[in-house]
C-alpha cells in the first residue's frame, strides 16, 4: 500500500571473535577486541602473542597489598609520581600488559609515559612489579623481555612459591640486589625501600618501617625536588 511505512530489520554486526591463549595479534586490534570484555577479565598481549590469566591464588592475594601498600606509603610521601593497580598500558604495535602494578613518573614532572583520552596509560612506566605465583616463567622471561624492549627502567618479580625478590635494572643490565639486612633500594625512584624477607613474612610492620627510612633520607628529598624542578621545565 502506498504510502504505508516499511518495516525494516536491524543490521546484526558479527560478534568480534574471542581471544585465546596464543593468539598473535597488533595492539590495535587486540585492544579492539578487548574493550568487549567485562572489566574484570584479565588478558594481556605480550610480544604479540595473547595471554588469558588464571583465577588469582590466596597466596598472590596476601602479597600483592603488602607490596602495594609498601608503594602506597612511598607514592603518597612524593610529589609527581604515581601508583597504579592492574591498569591497561600500551606499550608498542604489539604490547598491551596490564601489570599487577606500577609506579610512574607523571607526565608533567617529566616521566616517559602519558595519560591517553580514554584514560589508558601510553609508554613504559619507570618501574613494574609483578607478583608472580603460576606465571613465573612468564614473568621471569617473556613479560622481561618485553618490558625492557619497551623502556622499563625496573622490573621486579615477587616469587611466591619460592619465596624469591628479582629486582631488574634494565638502565644498568644488572639486577639490584639487597644489602646485608636484606633491603632493596630502587635507583630510579631513590627512598623507595623494600624488605624482602619481611615481604615474604607478611610482616607490614617491618615493611612500613623500613618504607620510612627511605623517605627520610637525604636521597628522597633530593629526588623530590628533581621532580619539581621538572614540573617547572614542563610548563615553560
Amino acid at each position: 500500500m502506498r504510502g504505508a511505512e516499511r518495516k525494516t530489520k536491524p543490521v546484526s554486526r558479527p560478534a568480534l571473535p574471542p581471544l585465546m591463549n596464543g593468539d598473535r595479534l597488533s595492539q590495535p586490534e587486540f585492544h579492539r577486541r578487548y574493550a568487549s570484555y567485562p572489566p574484570d577479565v584479565k588478558i594481556e598481549l605480550v610480544g604479540g602473542v595473547v595471554y588469558v590469566s588464571s583465577p588469582q591464588r590466596r597466596k598472590h592475594g596476601q602479597h600483592q597489598p603488602m607490596l602495594s601498600g609498601v608503594v602506597w606509603l612511598y607514592t603518597n610521601a612524593t610529589p609527581g609520581i604515581e601508583l597504579l593497580d592492574n591498569t591497561t598500558t600500551i606499550l608498542g604495535p604489539e604490547s598491551e600488559p596490564q601489570p599487577d602494578l606500577q609506579l610512574r613518573i607523571l607526565a608533567a614532572f617529566g616521566g616517559q609515559s602519558k595519560e591517553t583520552r580514554a584514560d589508558y596509560v601510553k609508554g613504559p612506566p619507570e618501574l613494574v612489579m609483578e607478583v608472580s605465583h603460576s606465571t613465573i616463567s612468564f614473568d621471569m622471561h617473556d613479560k622481561r623481555d618485553d618490558y625492557d624492549r619497551a623502556g622499563v627502567c625496573e622490573y621486579v618479580v615477587v616469587c611466591v612459591q619460592e619465596q624469591e625478590l628479582h629486582w631488574f635494572n634494565f638502565q644498568t643490565g644488572r639486577p639490584i640486589l639487597p644489602d646485608r639486612d636484606g633491603i632493596y633500594r630502587s635507583r630510579i625512584f631513590p627512598g623507595l625501600w623494600i624488605d624482602g624477607r619481611a615481604l615474604f613474612a607478611l610482616n607490614s610492620r617491618r615493611l612500613i618501617e623500613v618504607v620510612q627510612q627511605g623517605i627520610a633520607s637525604p636521597e628522597h628529598a633530593a629526588f623530590v625536588k628533581r621532580l619539581q624542578a621538572g614540573r617547572r621545565k614542563q610548563s615553560r
